[in-house]
């Protein structure tokens, strides 16, 4: 299989696209237009492999993207370029819109006029997977039962929004041209190659240099955690197997508070590393919570795991252990986003 993949530079995109080159035979071109957290070194080892390429190309660029249909004869498109940051989103939203929403539209709109200039066989084939988030459905609360595939849309920042834009683009397109197009809603994703102002990384690399550990509001709000090569798995057995029209909800059932990720991460890193000073929990600080922050997420996987034989393989605290292990192991990677990129600034306080 032939996989235009976008967004492979990147966090989930990066683990996608290592797990094709190792574990598949499927060639990859990866598009990739190479923004604040997207990053060289996250596909380094396949970066020569005979079935990858890389270009550097905005998926806004319609005219450009076209013409990589024509000259790549993708069998499949994986959608994972996005602005993914809820602080962010919070400070700028409109490079949410341009990129998750007005991106994936140009991405679609090359995608059909490509299709449409299939043989049968080949369109019947071909399939537009559109990777995207739980978040889209808003909030639950503590007795709420977890997101399925049918929960409705209620997005409540603007991350959430437009992806929620992007996911109905998405359907539209199957419904309305006929696009074999399917979607993947995922939970919060963690493991190695991340870009340190996410949660886990953030206080990852705060707890290894002995600064303080900001926690949001309380620290009591919930998120479903899935490591990412476990994630990765999972989008290509949706890519060999997906239906057009379906939406698959993808997840580990590893549900934690804020506060208990926390507390987990300085108890690994306790072990890994101990500190002569005692105890990383004392570095942990109560901030001002997040403008709108969505108390709780969480996904019931059991329709994705059965219709795409995939199960999760990793528990919270073994991914856990192998992402702060290689964070400890990887400074050279984070020190340099650090003085560069990213210092570990607070984000999303323009609300």
């Amino acid at each position: 299989m032939r996989i235009l993949l976008t967004g492979g530079c990147g966090f989930i995109g990066s683990a996608v696209v290592r797990h094709l080159i190792r574990h598949t035979w499927h060639s990859v071109l990866n598009i990739d237009y190479m923004t604040y957290a997207a990053s060289d070194a996250t596909v380094a080892e396949v970066a020569h492999n005979s079935r990858y390429r890389h270009v550097r190309v905005d998926i806004v660029d319609n005219a450009t993207l076209r013409s990589l249909f024509v000259d790549f004869q993708p069998d499949a498109v994986m959608h994972l370029a996005a602005e993914s940051h809820v602080d962010r989103s919070i400070d700028g939203p409109g490079a949410f819109v341009q990129t998750n929403v007005v991106g994936t539209y140009s991405l679609l709109d090359a995608a059909l006029a490509y299709w449409n200039g299939l043989a049968a066989p080949r369109q019947a084939a071909f399939r537009f997977h559109h990777i995207s988030t739980d978040e889209v459905f808003g909030h639950l609360d503590p007795s709420d039962s977890p997101f399925t595939e049918t929960t409705p849309y209620d997005p409540r920042s603007p991350y959430s929004a437009s992806k929620a834009a992007s996911d109905h683009l998405v359907r539209a397109w199957h419904h309305t041209y006929g696009l074999p197009t399917f979607i993947t809603n995922t939970t919060n994703n963690y493991g190695i190659w991340h870009f340190p102002e996410k949660l886990i990384p953030l206080v990852t690399i705060n707890a290894i240099e002995g600064k303080e550990l900001p926690v949001y509001g309380t620290g009591e709000n919930v998120r479903d955690w899935l490591f990412v090569e476990d994630h990765a798995e999972a989008l290509v057995r949706a890519v060999e197997h997906g239906k057009p029209g379906e939406t698959y909800a993808i997840g580990a059932r590893q549900p934690r508070t804020n506060l208990q990720v926390v507390k987990s991460i300085c108890a690994l890193l306790d072990t890994l590393r101990p500190d002569p000073a005692g105890s990383r929990e004392r570095l942990i600080r109560f901030v001002a919570d997040r403008p709108g922050h969505d108390f709780r997420y969480e996904i019931d996987p059991s329709y994705a795991e059965q219709a795409l034989g995939w199960t999760a393989r990793h528990d919270f605290e073994a991914g856990l252990r192998k992402t702060i292990q290689w964070y400890l192991d990887n400074r050279a990677w984070w020190e340099e986003i650090r003085v560069r990129r990213y210092t570990g600034q607070r984000l999303g306080t323009k609300a």
